[in-house]
């Protein structure tokens, strides 16, 4: 559903749940987080990031996005605060598995994707070492802000190459394994967090059609951009994010 920004003011005064999003973009963190409010109807408003906005940052506890703040709770920025707070605040549908050897495996392949030195973050550690080098990738401006902002190196960018292959590899070996047993998802045969992951971190390779997920051609072109992970992306990971927005997750994107 399409949502209104309020500015950092409204959402000061507000209660309930405000969350900080990366405006215009498929941001995949962003986007997991509205898929996941989208599956169990929680309620929020939509505040537009803007670092520059030191009442916002202080206010929301994050220079980042996504950003949550519940009422007068502190803001939650992590993937996996995230998580808990809307499982919190809406326990059914739950997305995490009731057995605790799945739930640990959710945890630890979320994290894979989500977390330090995970997909999200090697995939644009490599976009932004390729437009700092000319290369199809983000737009040299955008590079050297992301540069700037989470660290940047040309060896740290040659192991991220191998991470995103090593992560990608992985997520599709266990997909084939799931279709095997009969089982479209990634734990069991229930949807959890971990298959909204997957689905909204594929835009960092593959972003929806435009009808689906307005944005900027440069942008798109960066996240499209060809490199040596490219042959790890399976069909099958696209298949899963495509059943995902069919059956799961909200269209067209509101960005």
């Amino acid at each position: 559903m399409p949502f209104a920004y309020i500015d950092t003011a409204e959402a000061m005064r507000r209660d309930g749940l405000r969350m900080t999003v990366v405006s215009n973009v498929p941001s995949p963190w962003g986007e997991a987080a509205k898929g996941i409010l989208h599956i169990k109807e929680i309620p929020w408003s939509a505040v537009r990031l803007d670092a520059q906005d030191k009442t916002q940052v202080e206010w929301s506890g994050h220079a980042s996005a996504p950003s949550a703040v519940y009422d007068d709770e502190p803001g939650k920025a992590l993937w996996n605060d995230l998580l808990f707070l809307f499982e919190r605040l809406q326990p059914e549908p739950s997305l995490l598995p009731r057995d605790p050897n799945d739930r640990a495996l959710m945890f630890g392949l979320s994290h894979e994707i989500c977390g330090e030195q995970g997909l999200g973050r090697m995939r644009r550690m490599v976009m932004t070492d390729a437009g700092l080098n000319g290369q199809p990738g983000f737009a040299e401006p955008v590079a050297q802000y992301l540069a700037a902002k989470y660290g940047h190196s040309s060896e740290m960018a040659g192991w991220a190459r191998t991470r995103v292959v090593q992560i990608l590899d992985m997520l599709s070996k266990r997909l084939e394994s799931q279709r095997g047993v009969g089982s479209a998802f990634y734990i069991g045969d229930k949807v959890t967090a971990l298959d909204v992951y997957s689905a909204t971190f594929m835009a960092m390779f593959r972003p929806l059609p435009a009808d689906m997920c307005a944005m900027k051609e440069s942008t798109r072109a960066a996240f499209e951009s060809v490199d040596e992970g490219s042959d790890a992306l399976h069909p099958i990971l696209l298949e899963h994010r495509d059943m995902m927005y069919e059956e799961f997750l909200e269209t067209p994107l509101s960005l």
